[in-house]
This record gives structure tokens, sequence and C-alpha cells, in this order.
């Protein structure tokens, strides 16, 4: 396929494959550079949105402030990892009941301070906490404040819960599998996490998401652009300013260009070519009135 292509793919990932090996299977069907957003756990599904091309000057800009998940923790049993991948390394008698578990669960809503798991990417003096553990060393992982939005349990039809299916809308950066284990232990008891679906990262939903599965059937090069959002899409947050071609050029050749009609409230802005409305890049507002560039497409 075309190596030039440019844009956003909402992925699909499926469970038992790491969030680089799933970017990895679509590299091989599509010559590009590329790049992903928010890493999800090998026994993890859902939302990975993947920058195509020119999308990956972008990444930094999208705003990841807000996640949904759905999951299934088992009560009763714990593991090294926090997840069905783990070795187990504790149990409990205690199973709770919906009552209890229902009452527990509004005590977790807003700032908290959650301590994530020893089984994680996080970087302590430069290697991975994940491969210290591994190596059986020492990992001591300090409390990061996450912001829990909301907090349901969905099987509630049952009394008592072996198992409890929960949707939890939260900040970037929550552990679910800290979460899961932080729920437990108020609860006087253990569990893991069997099972973890995004369904939502920002602007981007399992709704418009495609399954590797699906894109390996694809051979066509115009029906995998169809599929691609473009590279403006998930920068909805960020305001937009339309200038003439004379001026998005300049900006492109690094000059800053004056606006008088420039807002100091904003900061950075998304340059639109005013007669295409097509999308250029981002910049920057300065008090000064003048318009600088930050990130700029080369197509």
């Amino acid at each position: 396929m075309e190596n030039n292509i440019s844009g956003w793919l909402c992925l699909d990932k499926p469970a038992e494959i790491s969030s680089n090996a799933a970017m990895s299977r679509i590299k091989r069907m599509i010559k590009t550079r590329m790049g992903y957003i928010g890493t999800l756990d090998p026994f993890a599904t859902g939302v990975l949105p993947i920058a195509l091309g020119e999308a990956r000057k972008f990444i930094p800009y999208v705003n990841e402030k807000q996640k949904t998940y759905i999951f299934t923790m088992v009560f009763g049993i714990s593991t090294d990892s926090l997840d069905i991948d783990g070795k187990k390394n504790g149990e409990s008698d205690k199973i709770p009941s919906k009552t209890e578990l229902t009452a527990v669960l509004p005590t977790f809503l807003g700032y908290q301070q959650q301590i994530p798991p020893k089984f994680s990417a996080i970087k302590i003096k430069g290697q991975r906490a994940c491969d210290l553990t591994r190596q059986g060393k020492e990992v001591s992982l300090t409390a990061r404040e996450v912001s829990i939005f909301s907090i349901d349990l969905l099987n509630e039809d049952l009394e008592q819960l072996k198992e409890a299916t929960i949707k939890v809308i939260c900040s970037k950066g929550t552990y679910i599998r800290s979460l899961a284990r932080d729920i437990a232990m108020a609860l006087g008891t253990l569990a893991y996490v069997k099972s973890l679906q995004r369904t939502q990262s920002g602007f981007f939903s399992i709704n418009n998401a495609i399954t590797l599965e699906k894109l390996q059937k694809i051979e066509d090069t115009n029906a995998l652009i169809g599929l691609l959002l473009p590279l403006e899409s998930p920068l909805d947050d960020i305001p937009a300013l339309y200038l003439s071609d004379e001026e998005t050029k300049k900006l492109q050749n690094g000059l800053c260009i004056s606006y008088d009609c420039c807002d100091a409230s904003c900061s950075n802005v998304l340059i639109f070519e005013r007669s295409s409305r097509t999308f250029k890049g981002i910049g920057s507002l300065l008090s000064n009135g003048t318009v600088k560039a930050v990130r700029m497409c080369s197509l």
C-alpha cells in the first residue's frame, strides 16, 4: 500500500496481544510510520487510537482527559499482576454481596490517591516497573492522583457477587487493575481483573473502532483511506483559525504572521486554509498579536 497515508485509525484491540504488537501488525499492512495513544495491557481489549503518517505530529495535543472502561473482577483470589494473566498469590473466603459492593463503589468517586500496579510500564530510574518486578527486584511505586467521574455495577441481578462487572469513567492515568484491588480491599477481600475493555478514550469510541480481523481483509487502498479519521478529528477541543493560503504557507515556512483578531485568552489554535477549509496544523497565538507555527502538516 502507499506510504503517504495520514489520519487516525481507531483500533478495537483484541486480547492476548500487546498494544505495540497490534500496531506492528497494522504496519505490515500499511507501509507508513505510526504511533498509538494509551497502552492497553495484553489481556485488555478495546479502543486503541493509532496515528498514521502526519497524525503522529499531533499525538501530544489529543485530549485524553476522560476514558471509559468496562471490567469484570473476580472476588476471593488475587494475582501478582492484579489480572487474569498473573500468578495466584492470595485467597479469601469473603465474597461480597450486591448491597455491600453498591455501598462501597460511591466512595471511589472524585479524586483518589492510587498506587499503580508493580506490573506496569512506569519507569523507575529508566527501567520499567514490570521488568524490575520480573527480575525479582523490589519495586516501590508512589501514589498518583486520579479522578473517577462515575462508577456503576452492571450485573445487578446477582445477590452474591463472585464476579462483578463494572463500568467506570475516569481520568487519564487511572489503572483499572489498581481500582479493582482497592475496591476488594475496601470490602475486606481480594480480587483480580478477569476482563477489561476500553470503550472510550477522549474523542475515540468503540462505536467507530475496527478490528484487526477486518483490517486484514482490506486490500484496496481507497477502502482503507475511507476508514481513517481526519488529522484534526481528535483535536476538537482546540479553537480554529482560518487563514489565507499565503498566510498558512508562511507558517509552514517557520515565519510568524500578524493577526489583528487574535483572542489573547487562547493559546493553541487549529490552522485551516480558508478557501479549501483544509487543516494545516497547530499554531500559537502570541500576546503581541502574531501567530507562530507549533506543528504544521507537510502534506
